[in-house]
């Protein structure tokens, strides 16, 4: 058998040209673009041939026959078995001109050489989207019954086969494949597509929610959805054992799912939150087509619509087929394929293996240097607070990666200490002695970092005081307030007014902001320690909201109890579970390499939702853990007494081993 292929090289096509090299004798000619001829070697390498077997026919898709030589058309008049044309834009993204020359055109071209070689089959591989938005159920022996073409994607495809149907002067078959993913027995897959554009959003549901926690999903439409294997195997099957001309195989699957179902198949194969509760997307046509063409019209509109979008890694075009409406009927392709084992398989049964090869192979984000040396290196970071506890934690990190390091602190011997540290690892601090409290000496700071190093790319803000005192024990205390105040939202204010302007000017900057999980939490006992980052956490959202479009972001950490020297005093922490001062440095450089708007804790994203959602009863659970943890003896002023804590408190803090406050 001798047969040519157009788009040999493509995700079908070099799986299909590997079947066809598998019988015996069977020789392939492929055509390829004179620049691709480079790649021949390694294609032929993959298929395990020598060069008899496999050979190359230089040629253009946007050209008359394929832009094929009259001398290889010579050469492959009369000896040609099966033409398979597969060669197409795939990409819902493509412009409507590009999709027109390729498939439209090129299919044009592919029928003229299959007539002037005299190839005795012709084997067109189309797609469903040649139904367009029909509704209803669409059979195999349907064509013109195709509607809401409007698509460029469903118009070319639609188009491309009526060339065949009507221009084709040899015997031919249609091929409408669904969506096609990887293989089902490895998962291997080319690229983001289909179902693919949604697992970084599933993925990023399981890093922030528990596998256990119910979720709300789409209902949808139903989607049908296809493997690689099965594609190539009915194809090969069909095209040697099916001779009749003018046919049509739908390569779907029988069953099919709705979008919700399969989002939820995928979700449970990432072990991420399962979707127990489906909203039905039909509920979204309630509005109006001309009222939504018309908020699109607005730039304003138009501007949010494309940052979620691109937020999520979702084409555009995506939405349209959310309440897709079509249903494929398949009698044909199952007459044809009975008692040959040929058969689409069940999704749930290789979604884990699409889903493991995505993470693996085509996750974007492995494309990207998400390493700290990658991010830092060669900027200036700025840690204020650098001299101990999580500031000093994280300089080290941000030295070692290779940044320019800059730290600050009251206490000129700790800097000094800090700095001598840094160098018998093998790099170097540079330290200012500096009162962040104090707006004067703020403001000699940030003038002498501007003069010496220009500005900073990434400010930590990480100074802080925290003070563990119930209010009924602060009525003549008012100073403690005020102080917290001015160190934790005023200090860090001025310091980030003062960089900000070069920042913006740069359109360039990332600031960390150490805020903490009691902000989440409402955590008694801390109203003046709380006030001052829950200020801190506002001011940041309204400036997040202000540099958006300037290149300058923003992270707030709501930090969970870290072992330093400020929680030392409160000895009840001493039976509470913390992080040491490396792990809370671990989770500034990731603000910093992923920068996200928010890092917390789950305990802490669960005491926002509860409060959101039934605030009396989360008045009722802190004023519980209020009465049963008592001031610590340095909180009213006696440094020498150990806390005594209550039978009901110790037993709580057992069974919350490991869930960090």
């Amino acid at each position: 058998m001798r047969y040519f292929v157009t788009g040999a090289t493509g995700f079908i096509g070099k799986r299909l040209v590997q079947k066809l090299l598998e019988r015996k004798g069977s020789e392939v000619y492929f055509l390829v673009r004179p620049e691709s001829l480079d790649k021949v070697p390694e294609l032929r390498a993959a298929w395990g041939v020598s060069a008899k077997r496999a050979i190359p026919i230089v040629g253009d898709l946007t050209q008359k026959k394929l832009g094929v030589g009259a001398e290889d058309v010579k050469r492959l008049k009369g000896q040609i078995d099966h033409f398979f044309h597969l060669a197409a834009v795939y990409d819902l993204g493509a412009d409507e001109e590009q999709q027109m020359a390729v498939n439209v055109e090129g299919t044009r071209h592919a029928v003229e050489l299959a007539r002037a070689i005299e190839a005795r089959h012709f084997h067109h591989v189309s797609s469903i989207a040649a139904a367009g938005l029909y509704e209803g159920v669409f059979r195999e022996d349907m064509f013109d019954e195709a509607e809401n073409l409007d698509h460029p994607y469903f118009k070319t495809k639609h188009e491309s086969e009526r060339v065949v149907r009507t221009e084709c002067r040899v015997p031919w078959t249609v091929y409408r494949p669904a969506m096609v993913v990887g293989d089902s027995r490895t998962g291997e897959m080319d690229k983001i597509d289909g179902p693919y554009y949604f697992f970084k959003l599933i993925q990023r549901m399981r890093q922030i929610l528990p596998p256990w926690m119910p979720s709300i999903g789409l209902e949808g439409g139903r989607i049908n959805i296809v493997p690689v294997d099965f594609v190539v195997d009915a194809i090969d099957h069909i095209a040697h054992h099916v001779s009749d001309s003018g046919k049509c195989f739908h390569l779907v699957d029988p069953v099919g799912y709705r979008v919700g179902d399969v989002l939820d198949i995928f979700s449970r194969a990432a072990h991420a939150p399962k979707m127990n509760v489906f909203v039905n997307a039909a509920l979204l046509g309630f509005i109006p087509k001309s009222v939504k063409k018309g908020l699109m019209a607005l730039g304003p509109v138009r501007r949010v619509r494309h940052a979620v979008m691109k937020d999520l890694g979702l084409p555009e075009d995506v939405l349209t087929f959310i309440n897709y409406p079509t249903r494929f009927d398949c009698r044909e392709t199952l007459a044809a394929l009975k008692g040959t084992g040929i058969a689409c398989p069940n999704l749930k049964d290789y979604a884990w293996r699409l889903w493991d090869y995505w993470e693996r192979h085509l996750d974007p984000e492995l494309h990207i240097d998400r390493s700290l040396r990658g991010t830092v290196g060669g900027k200036v970071v700025l840690v204020t607070g650098g001299s101990s506890g999580i500031g000093l934690a994280a300089a080290h990190k941000f030295a070692e990666a290779g940044a320019t390091t800059l730290i600050c602190g009251r206490d000129p011997e700790k800097l000094e200490a800090a700095c001598k540290e840094a160098e018998a690892r093998g790099y170097r601090f540079i330290a200012y002695t500096v009162d962040i409290a104090n707006m004067a000496d703020c403001d000699r700071f940030i003038a002498q970092v501007l003069s010496e190093h220009g500005g900073v790319d990434f400010l930590i803000n990480n100074a802080g005081r925290s003070i563990r005192r119930a209010i009924e024990s602060s009525y003549d205390r008012f100073h403690d307030f005020e102080r917290t105040m001015q160190l934790n939202y005023f200090g860090a204010l001025r310091v980030t007014m003062g960089l900000l302007p070069g920042m913006a000017q740069r359109h360039s900057g990332h600031i960390v902001n150490i805020s903490s999980i009691g902000v989440l939490t409402n955590a008694p006992r801390f109203s003046a320690y709380v006030a001052s980052k829950a200020a801190l956490d506002a001011w940041t959202r309204c400036a997040a909201s202000e540099f958006a479009d300037q290149g300058v972001t923003f992270t707030t950490i709501n930090m969970p109890l870290v072992r330093t020297p400020m929680i030392a005093p409160t000895k009840i922490y001493s039976n509470v579970p913390t992080l040491s001062p490396e792990d809370a440095a671990e989770m500034i450089a990731q603000a910093c390499i992923f920068k996200p708007v928010r890092i917390a804790t789950r305990l802490g994203i669960t005491g926002q939702i509860l409060h959101a959602l039934m605030p009396r009863v989360a008045q009722i659970i802190m004023n519980t853990s209020f009465r049963m943890f008592p001031d610590s003896p340095a909180a009213k002023g006696d440094k020498s007494g150990k806390p005594q804590l209550s039978p009901e408190a110790q037993a709580l803090q057992q069974m919350m081993q490991g869930i960090h406050f």
